[in-house]
């Protein structure tokens, strides 16, 4: 079972033992071992490849995604896994108005990178950053990196992704700035399969409902820095 995902914690990463790891790949280990479809085999791949991927079989479910509309004509999603709010990753010394997607269309100085085909580039795009404000990456540590270097002044992605890479790169000297839900609320994530595979998506749903929310699943969560809070959101989505 070829699971696609991005190095991205605490969603995907590498342990110091060299084992893929991460709340979305453990949650999809354990779909996977429920329902019996053998080795459970993870390839690392980059955010614009996700989808393109499935379509061409190179993998058969991908890491969570935002579901939009527009990913929903070209793959099938599960149930929501999680529920997160958007951060900005800015240097420690950045001024205090780089703290929204507002701040930054308001300001003509002010540089936002995203990485290619993520959510959060249109949202850019919705609260009117012009395009030539915004600088596009193929990967999380590339982002990072021009926020790094000065290239950009903020990076927009899922905060919990933030948090997580700070966790591994604190001499960076960068932080996470948590977009306020008054202006975007959390959003929901969830596992991107083919859109032929109807029989397997509805499996994994099967799978999901019976373990999100329960003792076990929020002790994995946890250890990823995910609260009760957080898996409450995902509960309450479930039908």
């Amino acid at each position: 079972m070829k699971f696609a995902y991005l190095i991205e914690p605490p969603f995907n990463h590498i342990d110091s033992e060299g084992r893929v790891t991460g709340c979305d790949v453990e949650l999809a280990r354990h779909v996977v071992k429920e329902l019996g479809l053998g080795n459970f085999v993870p390839i690392e791949t980059e955010f614009a490849a996700l989808l393109p991927g499935l379509a061409a079989g190179r993998w058969r479910m991908t890491t969570g995604l935002f579901a939009t509309g527009e990913r929903r004509v070209h793959a099938r999603f599960t149930r929501p896994i999680w529920a997160l709010p958007d951060g900005l990753l800015v240097r420690r010394d950045a001024p205090e108005q780089i703290a929204g997607y507002r701040a930054i269309a308001a300001d003509d100085r002010t540089v936002l990178a995203v990485v290619r085909d993520q959510f959060q580039h249109r949202s850019a795009k919705t609260f009117g950053i012009p395009d030539t404000r915004i600088r596009i990456f193929e990967t999380y540590r590339d982002a990072a990196g021009a926020v790094r270097d000065g290239v950009a002044d903020a990076y927009a992605s899922v905060g919990r992704a933030h948090d997580g890479f700070l966790g591994w790169h604190a001499d960076w000297r960068l932080e996470n700035r948590p977009i306020a839900a008054a202006e975007k609320p959390p959003a929901f994530g969830s596992f991107a399969l083919s859109l032929s595979d109807a029989a397997l998506c509805d499996a994994v749903d099967a799978v999901l409902a019976g373990y999100l929310g329960s003792d076990a699943h929020r002790r994995m969560a946890a250890r990823y820095g995910f609260s009760d809070a957080e898996i409450d959101l995902v509960v309450g989505a479930m039908p």
